[in-house]
């Protein structure tokens, strides 16, 4: 399994980004796709989990310090899971990683609390939001 993220950078407090994740050599239906982030100073085991989205169905799920202000999709078309992020604040700045784990086309995620139950990850994208 392979995950390629992309769409970070820079941008103003208050303003949107989109984040993309190219998922390959995966049954994409059958994986459960998330996003985590990892602010500077915190250890890799601590990330954050932002959302999941169970891609056969659609269920999402979603951090509580996230919620509804990020919103994740999938393209099935294209095997990719997108992480659209508006009223972005400085305190949402980490590098963005896109993990996966195989839910068996269920409608459950692994706990976003728990970053080990995802067994594949990309090597994250960086987002900065200035103040």
């Amino acid at each position: 399994v392979q995950l390629v993220e992309s769409g970070g950078g820079l941008v103003q407090s208050g303003g949107s980004l989109t984040l993309s994740c190219v998922a390959s050599d995966l049954i994409f239906n059958d994986y459960g796709i998330a996003w985590f982030r990892q602010a500077p100073g915190v250890a890799g085991k601590d990330r954050e989990g932002v959302s999941c989205i169970t891609v056969g169905d659609g269920t999402t799920y979603y951090g509580n310090s996230v919620k509804g202000r990020f919103t994740t999709s999938t393209d099935k078309a294209k095997n990719t899971v997108y992480l659209h992020m508006t009223d972005l604040k400085p305190e949402d700045t980490a590098v963005y990683y896109c993990a996966a784990d195989d839910v068996y086309g269920s409608s459950w995620c692994p706990r976003l609390s728990e970053p080990l139950e995802f067994d594949y990850w990309g090597r994250g994208t960086q987002v900065t939001v200035s103040s």
